[in-house]
C-alpha cells in the first residue's frame, strides 16, 4: 500500500485585510499539515502548485517554510511538487531551489516512483499555450525505475473539467498523454472535489487556509491510497481530512420592516468571535445600517477582522454585485485582468507591500525596475493574450529588446516610470464591475507566461528574486 497526502494552494505569505495575523495563519496551516504528514508516516507528501502565494516570498516565509521541509526530511518523507501561477517566475522556481537543498523533487515528465506509484507532473500553463503541449511523458520502461509500477499518477495545477471555472479539458490531457494515469491529482481549484474522468479518478484537495470570503466550507488535504495488489484506477482511494484554520464567521442579517442595527449586532452577538474574522451580508426591508459601526461592534467582541456587506445598496441601485468583504482578492482579480507585464506587476507588487516604507518606495521599485531591464529585459513586455489574433506569438517575443538596448533606458527614465505608477493607488482601483466575481478560486497566472525554469545555475537566492 502506497499512502500520500495530496495538499496545494497554500498560498504562503498572503496577507489576507492587510492582517500580519491571517498572513501568519496560511503557514501556520501548511506547518500543520507537515506536522500530519509526519504523525501519519505517509509515503509522501504531494503538493499540487502555489506554494507561495507570489513569486518574491518574504524572508520570514521563505524561513518558516525551509523549517517544515526540513522536518519532513528529517522523517524521511519525500516532498513532490508542481509549480502553480501564483509563484511561478522567469529565472527559476522556489522548487528548484527546495530541490538543489534536497528537500523537495519538482514533478515533470520524467516518473518519480514512491513504492509502486509513479508521480508525473504538469506545471500551470497559461491557457493561451495549451496547443502547444503534447503530453509527452516518459514511461517507466524508458526511465531508471526498475520494475513497472502497479499505479501512474498526474499532479498538475490548473483549473480542469468537469469542475468549476474550468478552462483545461482533462480529456484531452488524458487521451494524448503517453502514460496511462489512474488518477490525477490537481491543485489551482481552492473548492475540494472528486470525480471520474473515463473511469480516472481526478481530484481537487482545496486550499489549506480561505483565501477568500466566498470559500465557506472546511478546509484541508486529501489521503490517497494505493493498493498495490489492485492495479489500476480501481486501486485507488481518495479520503478528505479536515484542517483546524481560524475561525470565520459568517453571519447573515435579512432585516423586516423597522430592523436596523440593533437587530444585526444582535444576530453577530450569537456568536463565539474570539480571534475570529467575521463576515456579516445584510439583506432585507429594514433601515439603513452604517458598515463601520458594526464592524467596530464584532471588533469590540474580539473578533480579528470584521467585513460588512450590505447588499440591499447593491440591489436598489443597480443589477451589478459588489462585495468588498475580500478587497485583496478584488484589487488581484482586476490586476489580473490589465493583463500587466512581468515589470509592471513588480512595480504593483512593490507598491502594495506592506512590508515597504512609502520613504523606501521610491528605491526600491527604481532598483527592482532596472534589475529587470538589466537582466530579464522581456519582462517588460505584456503577456500572452488569450483572444486569438491579439495573443503574442514566439516570434514577437524574440523581437523583445536586449539587454543592451535596455541598457540605453536611463535613470530618469526610471524615475518617470516610478513618479506615474506611486501616484496610482491599486487599493483605489476596485470598482463594482472590478469586483464582481471576486473569487480567488479561479485566479489565473498574474505573474507571467513562462514557467520553465532558466537552464543555467542557480548559485544563491538572488538568483530566484
Amino acid at each position: 500500500m502506497t499512502r500520500v497526502l495530496h495538499t496545494g494552494d497554500t498560498h504562503i505569505g498572503y496577507q489576507q485585510y492587510h492582517s500580519p495575523e491571517r498572513r501568519a495563519d496560511f503557514l501556520s496551516a501548511f506547518e500543520t499539515v507537515i506536522d500530519d504528514a509526519v504523525e501519519m508516516n505517509v509515503d509522501a507528501v504531494v503538493h499540487a502548485g502555489d506554494l507561495f502565494h507570489d513569486r518574491r516570498p518574504d524572508l520570514p516565509e521563505l524561513m518558516g517554510t525551509l523549517s517544515a521541509l526540513r522536518g519532513l526530511n528529517a522523517a524521511e518523507i519525500p516532498f513532490l511538487a508542481v509549480v502553480g501561477n501564483h509563484e511561478s517566475t522567469r529565472g527559476g522556481q522556489w522548487l528548484d531551489l527546495f530541490e538543489r537543498l534536497g528537500l523537495a523533487t519538482r514533478l515533470g515528465d520524467d516518473p518519480v516512483a514512491i513504492d509502486s506509484t509513479a508521480f508525473y507532473g504538469l506545471d500551470h500553463v497559461p491557457e493561451s499555450r495549451r496547443d502547444d503541449l503534447d503530453y509527452d511523458f516518459t514511461l517507466p520502461a524508458d526511465s531508471d525505475i526498475n520494475a513497472e509500477p502497479t499505479h501512474h499518477v498526474l499532479v498538475g495545477h490548473g483549473l480542469f473539467t468537469p469542475f468549476a471555472h474550468a478552462n483545461w479539458d482533462t480529456e484531452t490531457v488524458l487521451d494524448e498523454s503517453t502514460v496511462d494515469f489512474d488518477a490525477v491529482l490537481l491543485g489551482d481549484n481552492h473548492a475540494p472535489g472528486i470525480e471520474r474522468v473515463d473511469e480516472v479518478w481526478v481530484t481537487y484537495c482545496g486550499s489549506t487556509e480561505r483565501a477568500s470570503a466566498s470559500e465557506t466550507d472546511e478546509r484541508g488535504y486529501n489521503i490517497v491510497q494505493f493498493d498495490t495488489d489492485v492495479a489500476g484506477h480501481e486501486g485507488v482511494d481518495i479520503r478528505r481530512k479536515s484542517l483546524p484554520t481560524r475561525e470565520f464567521v459568517f453571519v447573515t442579517v435579512d432585516l423586516e420592516p423597522g430592523e436596523g442595527a440593533e437587530r444585526v449586532r444582535e444576530k453577530i452577538g450569537q456568536h463565539d468571535l474570539d480571534a475570529a474574522v467575521v463576515i456579516v451580508e445584510i439583506t432585507g426591508d429594514g433601515e439603513a445600517v452604517t458598515p463601520g459601526g458594526i464592524e467596530s461592534f464584532a471588533l469590540d467582541n474580539g473578533a480579528l477582522i470584521a467585513r460588512v456587506t450590505d447588499r440591499r445598496e447593491i440591489e436598489t441601485e443597480t443589477e451589478l454585485s459588489v462585495s468588498f468583504a475580500d478587497p485583496d482578492a478584488a484589487v488581484d482579480e482586476r490586476i489580473e485582468e490589465l493583463g500587466l507585464s512581468a515589470a509592471a506587476l513588480d512595480i504593483d507588487d512593490a507598491v502594495r507591500s506592506p512590508d515597504i516604507a512609502d520613504a523606501n518606495l521610491r528605491e526600491t521599485v527604481k532598483s527592482r525596475l532596472k534589475d529587470q531591464i538589466e537582466n530579464d529585459p522581456a519582462a517588460l513586455a505584456p503577456p500572452e493574450r488569450d483572444d486569438g489574433d491579439d495573443a503574442e506569438s514566439d516570434s514577437e517575443r524574440d523581437d523583445a529588446p536586449s539587454s543592451d538596448a535596455a541598457a540605453d533606458v536611463s535613470d530618469d527614465d526610471i524615475d518617470d516610470a516610478v513618479d506615474a505608477d506611486a501616484e496610482s493607488d491599486p487599493d483605489n482601483t476596485a470598482t463594482a464591475d472590478d469586483t464582481a466575481t471576486a473569487d480567488n478560486t479561479a485566479d489565473e497566472s498574474t505573474a507571467n507566461d513562462d514557467s520553465d525554469p532558466d537552464e543555467g545555475e542557480l548559485s544563491t537566492m538572488e538568483d530566484f528574486l
